[in-house]
Protein backbone atom coordinates (compact mmCIF):
# COMPACT_ATOMS: atom_id res chain seq x y z
CA UNK A 1 0.00 0.00 0.00
CA UNK A 2 1.04 3.31 -0.77
CA UNK A 3 1.30 6.30 1.46
CA UNK A 4 3.06 9.62 1.56
CA UNK A 5 7.23 9.48 2.37
CA UNK A 6 10.28 11.29 2.30
CA UNK A 7 14.11 10.88 2.32
CA UNK A 8 16.28 10.53 5.40
CA UNK A 9 18.80 13.11 6.53
CA UNK A 10 21.81 11.86 5.28
CA UNK A 11 24.15 13.44 7.96
CA UNK A 12 22.16 12.33 10.97
CA UNK A 13 24.61 10.47 13.52
CA UNK A 14 22.54 9.64 16.00
CA UNK A 15 20.29 6.76 17.01
CA UNK A 16 18.40 6.02 20.12
CA UNK A 17 17.77 2.55 21.27
CA UNK A 18 14.68 2.25 24.13
CA UNK A 19 14.53 -1.67 24.88
CA UNK A 20 11.28 -2.77 26.50
CA UNK A 21 12.70 -4.47 29.46
CA UNK A 22 9.24 -6.81 29.53
CA UNK A 23 10.55 -8.03 26.53
CA UNK A 24 12.83 -11.60 25.99
CA UNK A 25 15.78 -10.80 27.91
CA UNK A 26 18.29 -13.08 25.96
CA UNK A 27 17.64 -12.35 22.14
CA UNK A 28 16.76 -9.04 22.66
CA UNK A 29 20.03 -7.88 23.93
CA UNK A 30 22.20 -9.69 21.48
CA UNK A 31 20.01 -8.09 18.55
CA UNK A 32 20.55 -4.82 19.94
CA UNK A 33 24.32 -5.58 20.91
CA UNK A 34 24.70 -6.71 16.98
CA UNK A 35 22.80 -3.50 15.70
CA UNK A 36 24.43 -0.90 17.88
CA UNK A 37 27.82 -2.06 16.80
CA UNK A 38 26.87 -2.18 13.51
CA UNK A 39 25.71 1.47 13.69
CA UNK A 40 29.04 2.36 15.13
CA UNK A 41 30.71 1.08 12.03
CA UNK A 42 28.67 3.36 9.77
CA UNK A 43 29.60 6.20 11.88
CA UNK A 44 26.52 6.63 13.97
CA UNK A 45 26.52 6.70 17.56
CA UNK A 46 24.16 4.48 19.57
CA UNK A 47 22.07 5.54 22.99
CA UNK A 48 20.97 2.62 24.75
CA UNK A 49 18.32 3.04 27.73
CA UNK A 50 15.16 0.59 28.76
CA UNK A 51 14.12 4.10 30.41
CA UNK A 52 10.76 5.19 28.37
CA UNK A 53 11.51 8.92 29.57
CA UNK A 54 14.99 8.73 29.11
CA UNK A 55 14.68 7.33 25.63
CA UNK A 56 12.36 10.37 24.89
CA UNK A 57 14.24 13.00 26.19
CA UNK A 58 17.28 11.68 24.53
CA UNK A 59 15.97 11.42 20.83
CA UNK A 60 13.92 14.66 21.53
CA UNK A 61 17.43 16.54 21.86
CA UNK A 62 18.91 14.82 19.23
CA UNK A 63 15.64 15.50 16.57
CA UNK A 64 15.69 19.30 17.94
CA UNK A 65 19.14 19.53 16.55
CA UNK A 66 18.04 17.59 13.13
CA UNK A 67 21.01 15.23 14.20
CA UNK A 68 18.84 11.72 15.24
CA UNK A 69 18.52 9.34 12.42
CA UNK A 70 15.46 7.27 14.44
CA UNK A 71 14.26 6.07 17.63
CA UNK A 72 14.73 2.68 17.67
CA UNK A 73 11.92 0.88 19.65
CA UNK A 74 13.07 -3.08 21.16
CA UNK A 75 9.96 -4.60 21.42
CA UNK A 76 5.88 -4.68 20.03
CA UNK A 77 3.37 -3.24 19.26
CA UNK A 78 2.57 -1.91 22.56
CA UNK A 79 5.90 -0.67 23.00
CA UNK A 80 5.96 1.58 19.20
CA UNK A 81 2.23 3.01 20.78
CA UNK A 82 4.14 4.40 24.19
CA UNK A 83 6.94 5.85 22.34
CA UNK A 84 4.27 7.50 19.68
CA UNK A 85 2.80 9.12 22.98
CA UNK A 86 6.23 10.18 24.30
CA UNK A 87 7.89 11.90 21.17
CA UNK A 88 6.52 14.92 19.58
CA UNK A 89 5.01 14.60 16.03
CA UNK A 90 7.54 14.03 13.06
CA UNK A 91 10.54 12.46 14.95
CA UNK A 92 11.63 9.51 13.11
CA UNK A 93 10.54 5.97 14.53
CA UNK A 94 11.20 2.69 13.67
CA UNK A 95 11.08 -0.85 15.19
CA UNK A 96 13.40 -3.62 16.08
CA UNK A 97 10.64 -6.01 16.74
CA UNK A 98 10.82 -8.37 19.75
CA UNK A 99 6.85 -8.82 20.70
CA UNK A 100 4.01 -11.08 19.86
CA UNK A 101 2.56 -10.44 16.84
CA UNK A 102 4.28 -7.19 15.91
CA UNK A 103 1.31 -6.33 13.25
CA UNK A 104 3.10 -2.66 12.68
CA UNK A 105 6.43 -4.29 11.65
CA UNK A 106 4.50 -6.90 9.32
CA UNK A 107 2.73 -4.02 7.73
CA UNK A 108 5.61 -1.78 7.25
CA UNK A 109 8.49 -4.00 6.69
CA UNK A 110 10.66 -3.77 9.62
CA UNK A 111 13.02 -6.90 10.17
CA UNK A 112 13.82 -8.99 12.97
CA UNK A 113 17.22 -9.09 12.17
CA UNK A 114 19.77 -6.26 13.01
CA UNK A 115 21.46 -6.15 9.93
CA UNK A 116 18.14 -5.66 7.78
CA UNK A 117 17.21 -3.30 10.42
CA UNK A 118 20.60 -1.09 10.28
CA UNK A 119 19.95 -1.36 6.49
CA UNK A 120 16.72 0.18 6.61
CA UNK A 121 18.14 2.97 8.95
CA UNK A 122 20.63 4.00 6.23
CA UNK A 123 18.94 3.33 2.80
CA UNK A 124 14.89 3.13 3.91
CA UNK A 125 12.55 6.06 3.23
CA UNK A 126 10.53 8.36 5.94
CA UNK A 127 6.44 6.87 6.03
CA UNK A 128 3.88 9.80 6.96
CA UNK A 129 1.37 7.56 8.47
CA UNK A 130 -1.67 8.79 10.68
CA UNK A 131 -2.17 8.08 13.96
CA UNK A 132 -5.71 7.18 15.82
CA UNK A 133 -6.41 8.89 18.99
CA UNK A 134 -8.47 8.12 22.27
CA UNK A 135 -9.39 10.35 24.48
CA UNK A 136 -6.04 11.96 23.84
CA UNK A 137 -3.83 8.90 23.85
CA UNK A 138 -2.60 7.77 20.25
CA UNK A 139 -2.50 4.82 19.30
CA UNK A 140 -1.19 3.29 15.97
CA UNK A 141 -3.24 0.09 14.71
CA UNK A 142 -6.91 0.12 16.01
CA UNK A 143 -9.34 0.19 18.86
CA UNK A 144 -11.65 -2.11 20.28
CA UNK A 145 -14.90 -1.74 22.18
CA UNK A 146 -16.52 -4.50 23.83
CA UNK A 147 -15.68 -8.19 24.10
CA UNK A 148 -12.03 -7.99 22.90
CA UNK A 149 -11.36 -5.23 25.31
CA UNK A 150 -12.34 -7.51 27.92
CA UNK A 151 -9.94 -9.97 26.79
CA UNK A 152 -7.66 -8.30 27.13
CA UNK A 153 -7.93 -6.22 30.51
CA UNK A 154 -8.24 -9.51 32.12
CA UNK A 155 -4.82 -10.74 30.11
CA UNK A 156 -2.89 -7.80 31.36
CA UNK A 157 -4.95 -7.78 34.69
CA UNK A 158 -2.52 -11.13 34.98
CA UNK A 159 0.29 -10.10 32.93
CA UNK A 160 4.19 -10.39 34.85
CA UNK A 161 6.34 -10.87 31.49
CA UNK A 162 6.27 -11.35 27.78
CA UNK A 163 2.95 -11.80 26.24
CA UNK A 164 2.10 -15.28 24.51
CA UNK A 165 -0.40 -16.52 22.14
CA UNK A 166 -1.22 -19.20 24.58
CA UNK A 167 -1.58 -16.48 27.54
CA UNK A 168 -4.72 -15.18 26.08
CA UNK A 169 -6.59 -18.91 25.86
CA UNK A 170 -7.77 -18.36 29.88
CA UNK A 171 -9.11 -14.64 29.26
CA UNK A 172 -11.10 -15.65 26.25
CA UNK A 173 -12.32 -18.77 27.72
CA UNK A 174 -13.78 -16.60 31.30
CA UNK A 175 -14.88 -13.49 29.03
CA UNK A 176 -17.06 -16.01 27.11
CA UNK A 177 -18.68 -17.50 30.26
CA UNK A 178 -19.28 -14.20 31.66
CA UNK A 179 -19.30 -10.97 29.48
CA UNK A 180 -22.88 -9.66 29.11
CA UNK A 181 -22.34 -7.71 25.67
CA UNK A 182 -23.96 -4.46 27.16
CA UNK A 183 -25.48 -2.04 24.58
CA UNK A 184 -23.08 0.59 22.91
CA UNK A 185 -23.84 3.93 21.63
CA UNK A 186 -21.66 5.60 19.02
CA UNK A 187 -22.03 8.55 17.34
CA UNK A 188 -20.47 10.22 13.90
CA UNK A 189 -20.77 13.29 11.40
CA UNK A 190 -20.70 12.65 7.85
CA UNK A 191 -21.47 14.75 4.90
CA UNK A 192 -25.21 14.46 4.09
CA UNK A 193 -25.09 12.54 -0.37
CA UNK A 194 -25.74 15.86 -1.28
CA UNK A 195 -23.27 17.52 -0.26
CA UNK A 196 -25.39 20.34 1.38
CA UNK A 197 -24.64 19.99 5.22
CA UNK A 198 -23.46 17.81 7.60
CA UNK A 199 -25.49 15.08 9.95
CA UNK A 200 -24.75 13.18 13.16
CA UNK A 201 -25.38 9.92 13.08
CA UNK A 202 -25.95 7.81 16.67
CA UNK A 203 -26.13 3.91 15.95
CA UNK A 204 -26.20 1.17 18.55
CA UNK A 205 -24.07 -2.20 18.80
CA UNK A 206 -22.86 -4.53 20.78
CA UNK A 207 -19.10 -4.67 19.79
CA UNK A 208 -17.06 -2.47 17.67
CA UNK A 209 -13.82 -1.78 16.17
CA UNK A 210 -12.01 1.39 14.82
CA UNK A 211 -8.91 0.78 12.59
CA UNK A 212 -6.28 3.13 11.81
CA UNK A 213 -4.20 0.17 9.91
CA UNK A 214 -5.74 -2.83 8.32
CA UNK A 215 -4.33 -5.29 10.65
CA UNK A 216 -5.85 -7.67 13.84
CA UNK A 217 -4.62 -10.15 15.83
CA UNK A 218 -4.62 -13.49 13.85
CA UNK A 219 -3.84 -11.91 10.96
CA UNK A 220 -8.30 -11.55 11.08
CA UNK A 221 -8.94 -9.51 8.13
CA UNK A 222 -11.82 -7.23 9.93
CA UNK A 223 -11.18 -3.82 8.05
CA UNK A 224 -8.68 -4.62 5.29
CA UNK A 225 -8.97 -1.22 3.02
CA UNK A 226 -8.51 0.64 6.16
CA UNK A 227 -5.55 3.44 4.44
CA UNK A 228 -2.97 4.75 6.68
CA UNK A 229 -2.90 8.44 5.66
CA UNK A 230 -6.67 9.03 4.07
CA UNK A 231 -7.09 10.72 7.83
CA UNK A 232 -9.79 8.63 8.49
CA UNK A 233 -10.95 5.52 10.68
CA UNK A 234 -12.55 2.27 9.15
CA UNK A 235 -15.51 1.38 11.60
CA UNK A 236 -16.66 -1.89 12.13
CA UNK A 237 -19.65 -2.56 14.12
CA UNK A 238 -21.17 -6.04 15.53
CA UNK A 239 -24.54 -5.19 16.16
CA UNK A 240 -25.23 -8.51 18.42
CA UNK A 241 -23.53 -9.92 21.14
CA UNK A 242 -23.17 -13.61 22.47
CA UNK A 243 -21.52 -16.84 21.91
CA UNK A 244 -23.50 -17.41 18.79
CA UNK A 245 -23.61 -14.15 17.08
CA UNK A 246 -19.89 -14.20 17.88
CA UNK A 247 -18.94 -17.28 16.25
CA UNK A 248 -21.03 -16.12 12.99
CA UNK A 249 -18.92 -12.94 13.16
CA UNK A 250 -15.77 -14.86 13.27
CA UNK A 251 -16.78 -17.10 9.93
CA UNK A 252 -18.15 -13.87 8.28
CA UNK A 253 -14.09 -12.19 8.73
CA UNK A 254 -12.56 -15.48 7.81
CA UNK A 255 -14.55 -16.17 4.76
CA UNK A 256 -14.44 -11.99 3.84
CA UNK A 257 -18.12 -11.82 3.96
CA UNK A 258 -18.87 -10.00 7.37
CA UNK A 259 -19.29 -6.37 5.69
CA UNK A 260 -22.51 -8.10 3.69
CA UNK A 261 -24.56 -8.73 6.89
CA UNK A 262 -27.72 -6.84 7.78
CA UNK A 263 -26.39 -6.38 11.38
CA UNK A 264 -22.70 -5.62 11.17
CA UNK A 265 -21.64 -1.94 9.85
CA UNK A 266 -18.67 -0.61 8.10
CA UNK A 267 -18.30 3.36 8.07
CA UNK A 268 -15.00 5.60 7.33
CA UNK A 269 -15.35 8.23 9.58
CA UNK A 270 -12.80 11.28 11.02
CA UNK A 271 -14.04 10.50 14.30
CA UNK A 272 -16.68 9.76 16.38
CA UNK A 273 -17.80 9.29 19.95
CA UNK A 274 -18.29 5.50 21.61
CA UNK A 275 -20.37 5.33 25.06
CA UNK A 276 -22.39 2.74 27.13
CA UNK A 277 -24.73 2.87 29.75
CA UNK A 278 -22.35 -0.37 32.05
CA UNK A 279 -18.53 -0.32 32.45
CA UNK A 280 -17.66 -1.28 29.43
CA UNK A 281 -13.64 -1.37 28.79
CA UNK A 282 -11.83 -0.54 25.77
CA UNK A 283 -8.50 -1.23 24.45
CA UNK A 284 -5.82 0.43 21.97
CA UNK A 285 -3.32 -1.81 19.90
CA UNK A 286 -3.72 -4.92 22.42
CA UNK A 287 -3.25 -2.94 25.42
CA UNK A 288 -5.99 -1.84 28.13
CA UNK A 289 -7.19 1.87 27.51
CA UNK A 290 -9.89 2.16 30.07
CA UNK A 291 -13.34 1.92 30.14
CA UNK A 292 -15.89 3.56 28.15
CA UNK A 293 -17.14 6.47 27.42
CA UNK A 294 -14.20 7.51 24.65
CA UNK A 295 -13.66 9.72 21.65
CA UNK A 296 -11.63 8.30 18.83
CA UNK A 297 -11.00 10.64 16.10
CA UNK A 298 -7.63 10.58 13.19
CA UNK A 299 -4.65 12.76 14.00
CA UNK A 300 -3.18 13.07 9.98
CA UNK A 301 0.11 12.04 9.07
CA UNK A 302 1.43 12.58 12.91
CA UNK A 303 3.73 9.35 12.51
CA UNK A 304 7.27 10.09 10.69
CA UNK A 305 8.18 5.97 10.15
CA UNK A 306 11.31 4.87 8.89
CA UNK A 307 10.49 2.07 6.86
CA UNK A 308 12.42 -0.23 3.71
CA UNK A 309 12.38 1.65 0.79
CA UNK A 310 9.97 0.07 -1.25
CA UNK A 311 10.91 -0.29 -5.26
Amino acid sequence: MSFPCEPLRADADRVVISVNPMADAGSVQDRVDQLAEMLRQRGVTPEIDTSLSAVAEAAGRWHAERRLRALVGVGGDGTAAELANRIPPGLPLAMLPAGNENLLARYVGWAAAPEELCGTLFDGQIARLDAGRANGRLFLLMAGCGFDAEVVRRLHARRCGPVRNRDYFKPILHSIRTYKYPPLEFAYTSTDPSGGHRVTFTNAGRWLFAFNLPCYGGGLRIAPHAHPSDGRLDVCVFRRGGLWHGLRYAGGILLGTHHRMGDVLMQRVPSLTVSAAAEVPYQLDGDPGGLLPVRLETVAQHLALVVPRRT
